[in-house]
């Protein structure tokens, strides 16, 4: 699965956008036609320690699918933006295989 990183106002670390490629190739095994993932890392400029942004758009067949986590840390989000998608691409998979 092909995978884009975008960061905004910062530049992101290879060893970040390793672990985002690393975590999303994970998600294969849940559902294995998944086009590309978009993940949009953003940092807000505001007082609050959570002030990480992590956009992810999925991109499957028939639809997309968003998530968008705020952590403190990227890594964070991104997990929490995994198993999110790992629940919705479980569900999706079911509806399919109930209907064939």
């Amino acid at each position: 699965m092909k995978v884009n990183v975008q960061s905004v106002n910062f530049n992101a670390d290879q060893k970040l956008i390793d672990f985002i490629q690393l975590k999303l190739d994970k998600l294969e095994n849940y559902y294995d036609k998944i086009i590309f993932a978009d993940v949009y890392l953003k940092v807000q400029n505001t007082s609050a320690k959570e002030n990480k942004i992590t956009e992810i758009l999925l991109s499957i067949p028939g639809d997309d699918i968003m998530v968008k986590k705020t952590c403190k840390k990227f890594e964070e989000c991104v997990d929490e933006c995994f198993s999110s998608l790992q629940r919705q691409l479980i569900k999706r998979k079911e509806k399919l295989s109930a209907r064939v």
